[in-house]
């Protein structure tokens, strides 16, 4: 399996929303191997998530990963995806 080589453009911006929202984010995307891109904390509970843009895709690392994962995993494009996956309604 293969490091992971580089960050989707839309993290950044989901890591900031999420943060603006009271979350605790961690990066996990150094850890490579198909590993989730962030670990996510809120209101006491944890969350991994991948972050993918609208037409990204899971590689084979990701999909080999994500499917002996037995715990929370949500894939999300968006910021609206991300706020969702952590239990934040976005505010219009």
């Amino acid at each position: 399996m293969r490091r992971a080589s580089r960050v989707d453009n839309s993290q950044a911006e989901i890591v900031s929303a999420l943060r603006e929202v009271g979350a605790s984010v961690t990066s996990l995307h150094a850890i490579g191997h198909g590993v989730c891109d962030i670990l996510v904390g809120h209101r006491g509970a944890n969350y991994l998530l991948e972050i993918k843009t609208l037409r990204g895709r899971l590689t084979r690392d990701e999909e080999y990963w994500h499917s002996l994962w037995k715990g929370q995993l949500t894939v999300v494009r968006t910021v609206a995806e991300a706020l969702a996956a952590v239990g934040v309604e976005e505010k219009v």
